[in-house]
């Protein structure tokens, strides 16, 4: 079904030839009035009628869409230039060059099918044509063989057209796909680029994190090989050796969690159902809260979500794992809340808080957050870096009367 061609620059061309083939025939008319002998007067409004028929498809494609459908141009124009030649000569006459641009305008509008059937209705016509509007002197036999020679030429005109259209349309699909793989692949590139810096932060986190405690231990090492350090110093040098072991544990554990960010180590964990009141002992326990510091809440009650229980058990983990550290003998208060497409959880504590500035801030790169070092600084890092990677968002908000809220939002659909 034809559709009403918009405002174009190709559209306003064809406009235009037409517009310049009338006052071509008008010019032709005038210069040599026996090309029609006597339809002359016939002729003269013929192109009159078109030359109103071009002046208004003129002004219409100026102001706007086209009013006429590209069917019914391609009819009218082929009847005004079948016309144009049974006056003008017949098979003599020169308005026959016209029927080609016909025939290709035909071809670009429509598909090889439509185009083939109407260079054979041009050709039909201009046969009948040459053999009613020649001179009686030229025999039948000579416009029979002419209107048919211009049949022949027209649709092979338009079969070559469409030849053409059709290596266009490979041409421009296979640039088109040429150009969608590039963006894929500059897309990929940037990704992995992202990525590459990620894991440069990562290393950067994990050198900063482990530069101290490593130094410490080299130089109490040192020192109790060498036998150096009087009976108090050596107990005080045993003593930190065992809190620089446990931190560098802690580190370490810190770093196996990088593994499931973009994915379980042990395999691709699917989605299954996690009982979110369940979640909240297994994310204390894990923590290593006690029991007189725990103060969990869910809502509403037997609340449950669809999710990764490994990615989510290790975001929250981190989390309190944090809030306990720095909240010494307080309460750690862990909220659970689903409203049915989203997870809200926030961690509570009292420990130091955040700086002026630094209110809703968790740094990419480890860096430490006020009073909050050490491991802290990894953890936050790690537990946003699996937020982002489960499409939630992390933020660290200043607590009422002193301390830290950290507020996590995932979307998660109900189990």
């Amino acid at each position: 079904m034809d559709e009403m061609p918009e405002r174009t620059a190709e559209e306003r061309t064809a406009v235009v030839i037409r517009v310049a083939v009338v006052a071509a025939t008008a010019v032709l008319l005038v210069l040599d009035p026996d090309v029609a002998g006597e339809r002359f007067t016939v002729a003269a409004v013929l192109v009159a009628v078109a030359a109103v028929y071009a002046a208004g498809l003129l002004v219409g494609g100026l102001r706007g869409p086209l009013p006429v459908k590209p069917a019914l141009l391609t009819g009218v124009d082929g009847l005004l230039v079948v016309l144009a030649c049974g006056l003008t000569g017949g098979a003599r006459s020169l308005m026959v060059a016209a029927l080609p641009l016909v025939a290709i305008a035909a071809a670009l509008r429509a598909g090889q099918s439509v185009a083939r059937l109407a260079a054979l209705a041009l050709g039909a016509g201009y046969t009948a044509a040459a053999v009613l509007g020649s001179e009686p002197s030229q025999s039948l036999g000579s416009r029979v063989l002419i209107g048919l020679w211009w049949t022949g030429f027209l649709l092979a005109t338009a079969v070559l057209v469409g030849v053409f259209v059709r290596l266009l349309e490979r041409q421009l699909a296979v640039a088109a796909e040429s150009r969608a793989r590039a963006e894929t692949e500059h897309e990929r590139y940037l990704s992995e680029r992202a990525q590459g810096r990620a894991r440069l932060d990562g290393a950067r986190v994990v050198l900063h994190e482990f530069r101290t405690p490593v130094a410490s231990l080299t130089a109490l090492s040192a020192d109790l090989a060498a036998d150096r350090l009087s009976d108090d110093a050596r107990r005080r040098a045993t003593g930190l050796l065992a809190e620089h072991a446990a931190h560098l544990r802690d580190m370490l554990d810190g770093l196996a969690d990088l593994a499931v960010i973009d994915g379980s180590p042990l395999g691709r964990v699917r989605p299954r159902r996690v009982d979110l009141a369940d979640l909240a002992e297994a994310v204390l326990d894990a923590a290593g809260v006690a029991e007189e510091r725990r103060r969990p809440h869910v809502e509403p009650d037997g609340a449950a979500v669809q999710c990764d229980p490994q990615r989510l058990r290790r975001l929250l983990t981190n989390l309190v794992e944090n809030a306990a550290r720095h909240s010494g003998d307080a309460p750690v208060e862990l909220d659970l809340r689903h409203d049915g497409t989203t997870l809200t959880a926030e961690v509570r504590d009292r420990g130091p808080g955040l700086p002026a500035g630094q209110e809703g801030l968790v740094t990419a790169k480890g860096v430490a957050l006020g009073e909050r070092r050490g491991t802290a600084g990894l953890g936050l890092w790690i537990a946003e870096a699996l937020a982002t990677a489960m499409a939630g968002e992390l933020s660290l908000l200043p607590r009422d009367d002193g301390g830290l809220v950290a507020r996590l939002d995932l979307p998660l659909p109900p189990a």
